[in-house]
């Protein structure tokens, strides 16, 4: 009996993990014109102000389509939702652009998300979208990331306007 909750337990993971993975394996070359290297992956968490990326692609060099974020939006589904007040897995990403991280009413968040000190601006959220746990490193969600940088500025995109 507790091999089979253990096995369950185990499949659920795994299918929560595939369909935050972000799929697909794109490759994505990072911007030449930068001064300086893209951090990398193993030197800590960036300050709550810092939106520096690890492949050096910067926000506001992209356009973000919100007709392609919505599609892209869908592996985001399985924890999140953009109606207000709904929170499922993960919290409601409604009106998140501008939100206090950790604040949304009714969600367990982990001290590390809540004392995070982090706005979510738009710089921050293409951020974050790019690698999560190297952003609040003892978050619970356990999305890979999106390493395409034009789908992060298109999922933002979505958030921003999702109807």
């Amino acid at each position: 009996m507790v091999r089979m909750k253990s096995a369950a337990a185990i499949a659920a993971i795994s299918l929560l993990t595939v369909g935050c993975s972000g799929g697909g394996s794109e490759t994505e070359k990072p911007a030449s014109n930068t001064t300086e290297a893209a951090p990398s992956a193993d030197s800590g968490p960036p300050a709550a102000d810092d939106v520096t990326t690890l492949n050096g692609v910067e926000y506001a060099s992209l356009t973000g389509d919100a007709a392609a974020g919505k599609s892209a939006f869908m592996q985001c589904r399985t924890c999140h939702v953009v109606d207000p007040g709904m929170n499922r897995v993960g919290p409601s990403l409604a009106d998140i652009v501008g939100r206090d991280a950790g604040s949304v009413a009714g969600f367990k968040y982990t001290p590390a998300n809540r004392d995070s000190g982090i706005v979510w601006t738009e710089e921050k959220l293409f951020q974050f979208l790019e690698k999560p746990q190297r952003v609040i490193p003892k978050t619970k969600m356990i999305f890979a990331g999106m390493p395409n940088a034009q789908q992060r500025a298109d999922v933002i995109a979505y958030l921003k306007n999702p109807n």
